[in-house]
């Protein structure tokens, strides 16, 4: 007679190389040479294996529960078992299922404890399952990755984006094959969020050569290949490169197509990656097929991505209107941002003291730049220049250099700054020659910006400066 101790490691020694096989055979050969209590204990096992492979085998764990207690009624108390059994109620019933016992959460046992910890994340317990003392080095290799995996979901849930793409990538670290691409790609996407573009490329670098190829057969792979180049075309928009974002954008378009379902996702890159490049149009339709894809706490992503290309568009009663869907969603994080478009769309409108009450409660609740941008218009259209030149100088301050709002900052106040009669020329030469440097040739800016430029430059010769380069 044997023990689950003599086949377990040699089962996790078939886990660690993938061969799920060769595990359920090692485990069987165990069950045979047995008497029934250890009977039972192998069958847990089994259905701990069973979990692994999460709704697709419900049935197998519900029989491997009841086999178990069969063998040995004493099992029911396990905290295997006990794990097991709120893991599966948690695939059943979600946010209704109960939590894992204490027994199970607080067992000697880390198969146990790990089991409990997925059934707490499946039941959206992130708080007690971020909290739950479970080292992934405790368990065997094949669980080690996923522990780090499901506990980087709950830190994740919580906000703690930060250590959650620490524990993907751990996770991708224990793993390999697919598994580590996935995992890969989870941490660059919350790298990605986190404005962490060099780890973000770094990730998505490791992760693209397990592919086996451009267009592979299985369609999971193909779909998990989608989503590198949904988030590679995220990478390439971030570093300013819109025309390399809109090819990863389209091959990852062109495998959903093939292998699944459009997703709002990638409708929503492909309509910033076209919008940048000044295809409004096209973005409209691509944002369009966003709001339509998009489920949930989703849609308003993709409604005010639509609304800012309509202002993009000059169309702002449109605008307004889908800003106003947005806007009665109490959940959407940038509802400064949609007040401060709103507020857009009453200067668009001539609405000049709407816009103004708009923009200014845009900006005291955080929207600073598209704010201060409304705030800026309004007050050259009443001439009040000194505020205009504020509130633009304030733009400059809070938007990234060579963004687009950055431009229209420096163009902004080069052109204020010249209608006050250039009382300070070296100011008006850095703001024009600033933008000079990011205005696109042919834009009708050149010409203004140059002018204000060169009769800068001739102030600041006739008096006793020069002009530095």
């Amino acid at each position: 007679m044997t023990d689950a101790a003599t086949f377990w490691p040699l089962t996790c020694e078939a886990l660690a190389e993938g061969d799920f096989e060769q595990a359920f055979a090692l485990l069987r050969a165990g069950t045979l040479l047995s008497d029934p209590a250890e009977q039972a204990r192998y069958v847990l096992l089994a259905g701990a294996l069973h979990a692994l492979y999460g709704d697709l085998a419900l049935d197998e764990l519900r029989l491997s529960l009841s086999e178990a207690r069969r063998l040995d009624p004493r099992a029911a108390a396990d905290p295997l078992y006990l794990a097991l059994g709120a893991e599966l109620e948690a695939r059943h019933a979600g946010t209704q299922a109960p939590p894992p016992p204490a027994e199970a959460r607080h067992a000697a046992d880390p198969l146990a404890r790990f089991h409990a910890l997925s059934a707490l994340v499946l039941s959206g317990r992130l708080s007690e399952a971020a909290e739950l003392e479970l080292d992934p080095a405790e368990l065997p290799a094949h669980l080690s990755w996923r522990a780090a995996a499901l506990l980087a979901e709950a830190h994740d849930g919580l906000g703690d984006s930060q250590r959650a793409a620490e524990l993907f990538a751990q996770a991708a670290a224990g793993t390999s094959g697919p598994d580590r691409a996935v995992m890969l790609q989870e941490s660059a996407a919350l790298l990605l969020a986190q404005g962490r573009l060099d780890e973000a490329r770094t990730a998505l670098q490791d992760a693209r050569p397990i592919y086996s190829s451009a267009q592979p057969s299985d369609p999971q792979e193909a779909l998990n290949l989608s989503t590198w180049h949904y988030l590679q075309a995220q990478l390439e928009l971030a570093l300013g490169a819109a025309d390399q974002a809109l090819s990863e954008i389209e091959a990852a378009a062109q495998l959903e197509r093939r292998h699944g379902d459009a997703s709002y996702g990638v409708a929503l890159v492909q309509g910033q990656a076209l919008n940048t490049l000044g295809r409004t149009e096209e973005a409209l339709s691509a944002f369009g097929r966003a709001v339509e894809l998009a489920q949930g706490s989703d849609r308003p992503y993709a409604q005010h991505e639509l609304a800012v290309a309509l202002l993009d568009l000059d169309r702002p009663l449109e605008a307004q209107e889908a800003l106003e869907v947005v806007a009665r969603e109490p959940d959407y994080p940038f509802q400064a941002e949609v007040q401060a478009d709103l507020a857009e769309c009453d200067y668009r409108l001539g609405q000049l003291a709407q816009a103004q009450a708009g923009a200014e409660q845009a900006l005291r609740q955080g929207a600073v730049v598209p704010a201060s941008l409304v705030l800026g218009n309004v007050a050259l259209e009443y001439y009040h220049l000194d505020d205009a030149l504020a509130h633009f100088e304030r733009v400059i301050g809070a938007s990234p250099e060579g963004s687009r709002d950055w431009l229209i900052g420096h163009q902004m106040t080069a052109d204020i700054l010249a209608q006050q009669g250039f009382r300070e020329p070296a100011q008006v030469y850095a703001h024009a020659q600033q933008a000079l440097e990011h205005t696109p040739e042919g834009d009708e800016w050149q010409a203004t910006l140059q002018a204000h430029r060169d009769r800068a430059a001739e102030l600041m010769q006739g008096g006793s400066g020069r002009v530095l380069n």
